[in-house]
């Protein structure tokens, strides 16, 4: 399984028991979806590989406690401490309306209320406080936020998503 066919669901943060349990910490609102999974791939050095899983239920919040079939020493535990937790993207549940995945709108052309088309999403920069569309327009590249108060519709049919930008934003990136 390749990573691009696959979507982050979290990491590998410390062990649970001796018996070689452990921790996961996941990047979901949803953890819950993903109390009951059968197997799941683990990052090991560039390499998805696939772990069977005995048992896994929340633990506190969005942790996830773990039993793997292959690991059952803390040295095995220790092995994959820090690994990340990947699933097939198949797996992950459709959203609707201006919902969306990062993933999903790569792509998707950019309409402005005032500007009207002002480019096609590259990217999305979700490493600062405020996740940004990455828009490419030409030889510029835009960085609009990704909020409820600018997205007013999501078109998957059409593969658009119109914003209202704050005024003054898209001109001080296209006007240079």
């Amino acid at each position: 399984m390749r990573k691009e066919d696959c979507f982050y669901l979290g990491k590998i943060v410390s062990k649970y028991s001796f018996k070689g349990e452990v921790l996961a910490k996941l990047d979901t609102d949803d953890p819950e979806v993903y109390e009951n999974m059968e197997s799941v791939f683990v990052s090991l050095g560039s390499n998805l590989v696939p772990f069977f899983i005995d048992r896994c239920r929340l633990h506190k919040s969005n942790l996830l406690r773990i039993d793997f079939e292959e690991v059952k020493t803390e040295a095995a535990a220790d092995r994959i401490m820090g690994c990340g937790l990947f699933l097939p993207l198949t797996l992950l549940p459709e959203l609707s309306g201006n919902q969306f995945y990062f993933h999903e709108v790569i792509g998707f052309e950019v309409m402005d209320a005032a500007h009207g088309a002002i480019g096609e999403v590259t990217g999305v920069n979700d490493s600062t406080a405020q996740a940004l569309f990455e828009i490419q327009k030409g030889e510029k590249q835009l960085l609009i936020p990704i909020n409820d108060d600018i997205i007013t519709k999501v078109d998957r049919e059409n593969k658009r998503i119109h914003v209202a930008t704050p005024e003054g934003l898209v001109a001080l990136y296209l006007d240079n």
